[in-house]
């Protein structure tokens, strides 16, 4: 067909994939269709769900034509009709009542298993935003010991109080909030009110913490045990906080050669409660899978930044679920429960026209980390808020945590040798035979980011720099592609060797002197065979994307001189973020301005299915 033809003269970089086309050919060849015009929307919906959307929305089909790169692609514009209708005996084509490759809900396209994963999410979500049938009791004197009033603060809520009452009366909460908003002691506290309650009820709770990455997971672990030793907890309850997390690929158990997980519908986790941080990163077919696995009883806790970047993946479930506009307020059972347990004036919290799932979130407001003195959180800030003027402001010199060097040739020098300089202090300890936890956590102070993978901007580039840069410095031996002191990114989940995309580990001689790759996985190290590495990177530089749920004392962020689709605020607050001390951005003043005004939107149904509209 012309079509198909017509299709495969708009595969080119960044336009159609031959995957794309190649759906389309599947569903013609088959027989099953003979419409060009659907062959067409086929097509742009596998092309959409390779950029992140989980549909196809057809009111954007003739601007994502006009959009694509290749030439001929305007050649496809006649083929398409904005009114779509679904045939009573289409074998392509449903509104989901059949099963079929397609499937369209509303004036969305969707591929048959997103539009199930959507489906299940949402209901789930529903199902359990419901209040637990019977009240915790004598919550609120247990909420104020574990959040005990500080003498001479404002008068305001306390809004981590607020978010720990809203998640231990739920069997699903979801508890958001930017860094140094107090995440992880909300946690710790919220899981101590937990086990006291269910250790009165004479049960034993099973509690698991989980993330997208082992990098994430090694963190939250990490912050937990951190935050246990600093609270005045029961002997019996501090034993039943756990000391580890685990990836979300280990919790639901990799079968090596398969899709699936060990744990599904039919083989549930065996746990009471599960908390997954990081929960920005979860693309819309884990968690569909994630709650799927979860036992009917179970409870769920997703700790997050609504703000930062979505999932790699298709999807944006985390901005999905806390998409309301505006402040966050509950309904009125709701806000009057909260009243009366936190201490506050309801009134403050009450929306009397609050959708149900709004009653299972909250929303961390007051950032602990970042002070008025702090240039990283006032920058966080300004960029969330697209607040140019605020933005161009905070770089006059007040702050002493963060420096704009506008980038230019000299520049670029410059960022590579401060990588040089910033990437010494772990390579040193390695010389001097320090413990490869040591070492690993020394890697962790400092960190390059950048927005694209390729080109001399891009980690790639940069990488092969700084590489090369070491070297010169003497801090590295080039001996091949293996070298003590390399720091490499897993690019691809490997299950047989319990290994996943963004798990980062440092190349270094064992006892014997033979070089391994050392990896911390969830607090435990591990050593493996350089030649059993799955597909991995050098990470001296990493993409914003690959940096989320990690945290780094010095962070070093890089935008291209050319503007690119991939640059958005939401990039650019993900990369602020990751700083603990100080940052430094590397870009020019132009493109600053289209950042910050830039947002990430991607296409899915899942927010209106929970919020209504």
């Amino acid at each position: 067909m012309q079509i198909l033809k017509l299709l495969q003269e708009a595969v080119t970089p960044g336009g159609l994939r031959a995957l794309d086309v190649q759906f389309a050919r599947f569903l013609h060849e088959s027989g099953d269709c003979q419409d060009p015009g659907l062959l067409l929307l086929a097509a742009l919906t596998s092309f959409e769900l390779g950029r992140g959307n989980v549909c196809l929305p057809l009111a954007a089909v003739p601007g994502l034509l006009e959009a694509l790169p290749a030439p001929g692609a305007q050649r496809l514009r006649p083929w398409f009709s904005p009114h779509l209708e679904v045939p009573p005996d289409s074998a392509v084509l449903s509104a989901g009542e059949r099963l079929t490759p397609l499937v369209l809900d509303l004036d969305r396209l969707y591929l048959q298993r997103y539009w199930r994963f959507e489906c299940d999410v949402a209901a789930y979500l529903v199902r359990r935003s419901e209040p637990l049938t019977t009240a915790p009791g004598g919550l609120k004197a247990s909420l104020r010991r574990l959040f005990p009033d500080v003498p001479g603060a404002p008068a305001q809520p306390d809004w981590q109080k607020v978010a720990a009452a809203v998640a231990v009366n739920r069997r699903f909460a979801v508890i958001s909030g930017g860094p140094g908003t107090g995440k992880t002691t909300t946690v710790i506290k919220l899981l101590a009110l937990y086990i006291e309650q269910q250790l009165a009820a004479g049960i034993r709770p099973r509690i698991h913490l989980a993330a997208p990455t082992g990098k994430a997971a090694a963190r939250m672990a990490e912050s937990i045990c951190a935050a246990r030793g600093q609270l005045p907890l029961d002997a019996a309850v501090a034993q039943l906080i756990p000391s580890e997390a685990s990836t979300l690929h280990r919790l639901l158990g990799v079968r090596p050669g398969s899709r699936g997980f060990r744990h599904n519908a039919d083989n549930p986790l065996h746990l009471d409660l599960l908390i997954v941080d990081e929960a920005s990163m979860v693309d819309l077919p884990m968690m569909a899978r994630l709650l799927a696995a979860l036992p009917e009883a179970a409870r769920l806790i997703l700790i997050g930044d609504r703000d930062q970047l979505a999932s790699v993946e298709a999807g944006s479930v985390l901005g999905d679920i806390c998409s309301w506009s505006g402040t966050l307020r509950y309904g009125p059972a709701q806000a009057t429960s909260l009243g009366e347990c936190c201490d506050l004036d309801a009134s403050l919290v009450l929306n009397p026209q609050a959708r149900p799932i709004a009653d299972s979130l909250a929303q961390l407001r007051t950032s602990y980390r970042f002070g008025a003195d702090s240039g990283i959180g006032q920058l966080a800030k300004a960029v969330n808020d697209g607040d140019e003027a605020q933005f161009q402001s905070l770089w006059q010199g007040q702050y002493g945590d963060i420096v704009w060097h506008r980038l230019d040739g000299e520049r670029y020098q410059a960022l590579v040798d401060r990588c040089v300089e910033g990437y010494a202090g772990y390579l040193r300890a390695l010389a001097r035979q320090a413990p490869a936890a040591e070492v690993l956590d020394s890697f962790n102070r400092f960190q390059l980011l950048c927005a694209l993978r390729n080109g001399p901007y891009g980690v790639a580039g940069l990488n092969e720099r700084i590489e090369q840069g070491l070297a010169q410095a003497g801090l590295i031996t080039l001996s091949g592609h293996w070298y003590a002191g390399r720091p490499v990114i897993v690019t691809r989940n490997d299950r047989a060797l319990d290994l996943f995309n963004g798990d980062i580990g440092i190349v270094m001689p064992n006892a014997e002197g033979e070089l391994r790759v050392w990896f911390d996985q969830g607090g435990a190290l591990r050593a493996l065979l350089p030649s059993r590495m799955p597909e991995h990177d050098t990470v001296y530089a990493m993409t914003v994307h690959k940096s989320q749920g990690s945290e780094f004392d010095q962070t070093l962020l890089l935008l291209p001189p050319e503007d690119a689709p991939v640059l958005t605020r939401e990039l650019l607050y993900t990369g602020i973020t990751r700083a603990k001390r100080g940052f430094d951005l590397y870009a020019p003043a132009y493109l600053l301005r289209r950042v910050i005004q830039r947002r990430t939107e991607r296409a899915s149904g899942l927010a209106g299915r929970l919020w209504g509209y």
